[in-house]
């Protein structure tokens, strides 16, 4: 009987890989993910099968159709307040701008980003602790609302001092909402948000993951870091809430993050990157004209937003960083806390580097995701070979998604260097057409440079057995990280 039974389950489990091959068939991506999870199949069918129910099958359609459908109920308020800001401080920039990012405000348009808005202030924060201040600050001098999106917001004691924060603010009689990602803050207990509730802000979590709902694919990821104070002042970038972006947590040591804090037009956008996430989470519209005051100017920057993830027809971040490359005719800089770069990219990098661009990455070998890492160092050889040079940070958990062309332009924002932000991560990117801001953050990769370890060619001819093993096995895993 008992033998039976395990037979039954072997065929049954047999017929489910089986199906899940033909389905990835019948849904072609990108190549290399395909196969990854045809051989995860094969080798691994219990395990693979898991995984695949767990993290596999993205249904972009699912989430294209209901995205743009929440997205069209807003459509014609938002671009009522979009026309408004548009005739002033978003005027045609490509020609001013030059050549080269002329073409990329264009193509970032065309790929659904929001206009580039002249007008702006920009600083540049780099030190957790001045990120956490200035946001303190921000937070107590609002007085209309406080709208905030986090991918992870920890329950410890700067999440505590935030909240306190927001409770005082919302009992003072400001609207204040947090948006928080379902599985960044998988930890948060419910004894955290219950004060908040209770003091009336309004906290929503976005996608959670609900079997019963339908709703267990945890792929796709609210991976933005936003906060919008009364409309008129926006922070931006990579760094997240909690003790350990400051560095306070023994076991990741020193924290690194780019953050910027942005005044004028191009909280506007950020402010709509919110209104359509909250709504899309909540179903509230707050799309209103307190939300969106007019923006005055405040400063002589030309600031871009770039909202992007797997709801959109394209992918738009592989596509911007992509022609970003292609641009570039001195310098490109980058630091990135996950480096997984797909064909493509790496196709333009050497391109670059052949074309006799200086090409150079900077990337921390203090991280919290050894497999990424080392799947990140399975590409070095080709890109060492073609003439770029590769720099690991041994000091500190890097953070930052930066990326500096030519000295006259960067991004700055959420979104890492692999085929998660490519493709399933909602993100959101700053791209910063002035080269004041460009050459602030290109004289700080100089810095960091100088304190990190060249990575060479011979230490990789140098590498172990089990090192070169182990890298192969995270290259096959690396269009699934």
């Amino acid at each position: 009987m008992a033998t039976s039974i395990w037979t039954a389950v072997l065929i049954l489990q047999e017929l489910a890989v089986l199906i899940v091959i033909v389905v990835i068939l019948r849904r072609p991506r990108e190549p290399r993910a395909m196969l990854a999870w045809i051989l995860a199949m094969l080798l691994l069918p219990g395990l693979g099968l898991l995984l695949f129910l767990v993290f596999g099958e993205p249904r972009k359609r699912w989430h294209r159709r209901r995205r743009r459908r929440r997205r069209k109920s807003l459509a014609g308020s938002l671009a009522e307040q979009a026309q408004a800001l548009r005739s002033v401080h978003a005027k045609d920039l490509s020609e001013q701008l030059g050549s080269g990012p002329g073409r990329l405000v264009r193509l970032a348009e065309r790929l659904g980003a929001h206009a580039a808005t002249r007008d702006n202030d920009v600083h540049i924060y780099h030190d957790a602790e001045q990120t956490f201040l200035a946001l303190q600050l921000a937070i107590k001098s609002a007085v209309s609302h406080i709208h905030m999106e986090y991918y992870i917001f920890q329950a410890d004691e700067t999440g505590t001092a935030i909240r306190d924060l927001l409770i005082a603010k919302s009992r003072e009689g400001v609207e204040v909402r947090v948006l928080l990602d379902f599985i960044g803050c998988w930890r948060m207990p419910r004894s955290f948000v219950r004060p908040m509730r209770e003091a009336g802000v309004k906290v929503a979590f976005a996608m959670p993951v609900i079997p019963w709902r339908g709703r267990w694919h945890v792929n796709y990821r609210n991976h933005r870091k936003i906060a919008i104070l009364d409309g008129r002042l926006g922070f931006t970038g990579s760094q997240n809430i909690g003790d350990e972006y400051r560095g306070r947590l023994a076991r990741y040591g020193p924290w690194r993050d780019t953050h910027l804090r942005i005044t004028g037009p191009g909280v506007h956008h950020l402010q709509e990157i919110f209104a359509e996430d909250w709504h899309y989470t909540t179903k509230e519209d707050v799309v209103a004209n307190e939300y969106f005051p007019l923006a005055e100017g405040s400063g002589d920057h030309i600031v871009q937003i770039v909202p992007s993830g797997p709801d959109r027809r394209v992918h738009v971040m592989h596509h911007l960083l992509f022609a970003a490359v292609t641009a570039a005719e001195k310098s490109i800089s980058v630091i990135t806390p996950y480096f997984v770069p797909d064909a493509a990219m790496v196709l333009a990098f050497q391109a670059a580097c052949y074309r006799g661009v200086n090409v150079r990455f900077i990337v921390p070998s203090c991280t919290d995701h050894r497999v990424v890492l080392w799947a990140g160092r399975s590409f070095y050889e080709e890109l060492i070979s073609a003439g770029a040079e590769i720099y690991e940070e041994d000091h500190t958990v890097l953070h930052s998604k930066v990326m500096v062309i030519d000295q006259t332009w960067a991004m700055v924002g959420s979104a890492n260097m692999d085929e998660r932000s490519f493709r399933l991560s909602f993100e959101a990117t700053a791209v910063l057409y002035s080269s004041d801001l460009a050459v602030e953050l290109y004289n700080d990769f100089e810095a960091l440079r100088r304190t990190s370890r060249c990575v060479t060619r011979k230490e990789l001819a140098n590498a172990s057995f089990i090192q070169t093993l182990g890298l192969g096995m995270a290259r096959i895993a690396s269009p699934l990280l």
